[in-house]
């Protein structure tokens, strides 16, 4: 005889028998893998690991907050809550991105210490104060590779970490123009010194250099200027030894390019 079947008490699902179990195992597998397809044929890329992420913030709130937030896109391997374990426990796990709050004590230095220890984790720096320049630029020197304001949301702090994950970088439009001006003060200082070492050049090797920069062989210059072509040679030695550099491409870019900024 075969047993009836059992009601199920109120309120509880009713009973099914392992065969039929099974069979509803089976059809939930059936629909992840229609929602979800598994790429196994030749050629196809392998999934990508998820991003691993570390938090670090002083306040418990904040890091609370912070790995809820990235746990939803990447997987959190530690959460912190000052500099000195934030090093170590980097050192020790190598997370692919590390968002730092910037209000951390010592946060700056961390940076810096990140970039010596753990050089290929990438810092995305929250709560920068995007107000002062100062600032900005300190972290930007550190090598952050993002910035995030006070009032970003929990999306543009995910959105930050996943692209700095790639090499991209996320900032908003007035730290972009910090970072531009300080590139053009740094393309200033860098051509000044070249400024400098062009002025060394006597008045023949400044129209040596000039023909120079237009490409000219040393037997046009000596054609041109009417010169030795040892002499010639020897105007294109000075000027590589007074320019500092190696060959006569070399040469007639930092002309050039002193000759621009004049």
């Amino acid at each position: 005889m075969h047993p009836l079947p059992r009601s199920a008490p109120a309120g509880r699902a009713p009973w099914i028998g392992p065969a039929a179990a099974a069979a509803e195992h089976e059809r939930r597998i059936s629909q992840l893998s229609d929602t979800f397809p598994l790429s196994t044929g030749e050629g196809a890329e392998p999934p990508r690991p998820p991003v691993r992420g570390m938090v670090a913030a002083a306040v418990r709130l904040y890091r609370d907050g912070l790995a809820q937030s990235l746990s939803g896109s990447a997987l959190v391997v530690s959460v912190t809550a000052d500099a000195t374990s934030t090093l170590r426990e980097a050192v020790r796990l190598a997370p692919d991105v590390l968002l730092l709050d910037a209000s951390m004590p010592g946060a700056l230095a961390l940076v810096n210490a990140m970039a010596e220890s753990v050089p290929a984790t990438r810092v995305v720096a929250f709560a920068v104060d995007d107000g002062l320049e100062a600032e900005v630029l300190a972290y930007a020197e550190a090598g952050v590779a993002a910035w995030i304001g006070r009032d970003a949301s929990a999306e543009e702090v995910v959105e930050a970490v996943l692209r700095a994950a790639q090499g991209e970088l996320l900032c908003s439009a007035r730290t972009a123009a910090m970072l531009s001006r300080r590139l053009a003060v740094l393309a200033r200082e860098r051509r000044a010194p070249a400024a400098t070492r062009a002025a060394q050049l006597t008045p023949r090797e400044t129209e040596v250099g000039e023909l120079l920069c237009r490409g000219a062989s040393n037997k046009q210059i000596a054609r041109t200027l009417g010169l030795r072509l040892t002499t010639v040679k020897n105007h294109v030695h000075n000027i590589l030894e007074k320019l500092e550099v190696c060959s006569r491409a070399e040469a007639g870019a930092v002309l050039r390019g002193t000759a621009r900024a004049a």
